[in-house]
């Protein structure tokens, strides 16, 4: 469990802004890395199984690093019940191992600018699902005022040059949409499950878990990864420690706040994750429809945020 010094830390808002930014500022930067990954492995593109595999990895060894530091730090690791268990192998397998087939797949689909900003989506849910979940967390004017300025930043991205010419892909954009909605409601059943396991010790079993059903599932259906040369090795690397970093850092704020006031800062996402892409992937970033998607996106979120900011 997290000693007296830490619940005040993350419980106050400035510490929880700034980790809550830090998180999505990760996060921001999968979207490049995991494309490199795809090139640095040598997956092609319609290799769905092996870009499974890759995620399993990642995630597995994301898991295994969590769980060696909560047993560095004498965290409770087997004190757990059978059903806690089960909860943890169903967090697993819907927050990494679901989510991420959806994910993995639209990203292989799409550009990493246009799927940050897709992916934003999540923030929207969050929202959305908090409402008919907690008491204290419902909709108002301006929180759906937020959500629909972000939905219609998803919309402009999705524009090409005519107006009325709308480039949706199922399995890109579709798969990004639909693994941003299953992050957020497994993020908000995650939020329960903290409050009687230990963040740390959640995060790592179900990204453990899922990873490893991940890997397994993308063996299966043919899938392999082979390792070429230093590059691979640091790009699963920073990959593993993002994931472990983010998500156990995320799992202690939404402990410890409302979920109104920590989701709001995943706007940093679709930002970082465009500007990331532009500079490492060489994506042009430079079209007037993705400076609107950005601007509405991010609109929407500090409406939603303005809120969130008057009642935490």
């Amino acid at each position: 469990m997290e000693t007296i010094h830490q619940v005040p830390l993350f419980a106050r808002k400035n510490a929880a802004y700034a980790g809550a930014a830090f998180c999505c500022l990760l996060w921001g930067s999968a979207y490049p890395a995991i494309k490199s990954g795809y090139e640095i492995f040598q997956i092609a593109v319609d290799d769905i199984p092996s870009k499974i595999v890759f995620a399993g990895y990642r995630f597995f060894f994301a898991g295994l690093l969590l769980l060696l530091l909560a047993l560095a730090q004498r965290r409770p690791l087997a004190r757990l019940s059978s059903r806690q268990f089960g909860q943890l192998a169903l967090l697993g397998a819907t927050q990494t191992s679901l989510q991420y087939v959806f994910f993995y797949i639209g990203l292989a689909f799409t550009t990493g600018v246009k799927g940050s900003i897709m992916n934003a989506t999540g923030t929207f849910f969050s929202v959305l699902l908090a409402h008919f979940i907690y008491q204290n967390d419902k909709l108002s004017y301006n929180k759906t005022l937020g959500c629909v300025m972000g939905f219609v930043g998803v919309m402009v991205v999705n524009l090409n040059s005519g107006l009325m010419d709308f480039s949706f892909s199922l399995m890109g954009d579709g798969f990004v949409i639909l693994a941003a909605f299953i992050l957020s409601a497994s993020t908000l059943y995650g939020k329960r499950i903290s409050q009687t396991i230990d963040p740390m010790v959640m995060t790592g079993y179900q990204l453990g878990f899922g990873g490893v059903v991940l890997a397994v599932g993308g063996y299966v259906f043919g899938g392999e990864l082979t390792v070429h040369g230093p590059s691979s090795v640091a790009i699963l690397g920073y990959l593993t420690l993002l994931s472990s970093v983010a998500f156990a850092l995320w799992s202690i704020l939404l402990k410890y706040n409302r979920v109104g006031m920590i989701a709001p800062f995943n706007f940093l996402i679709p930002v970082s994750g465009a500007l990331l892409s532009a500079i490492f992937l060489g994506e042009n970033i430079l079209e007037l429809k993705y400076a609107v998607a950005l601007a509405l996106v991010c609109s929407g979120i500090w409406w939603v945020n303005k809120v969130a900011r008057k009642s935490d």
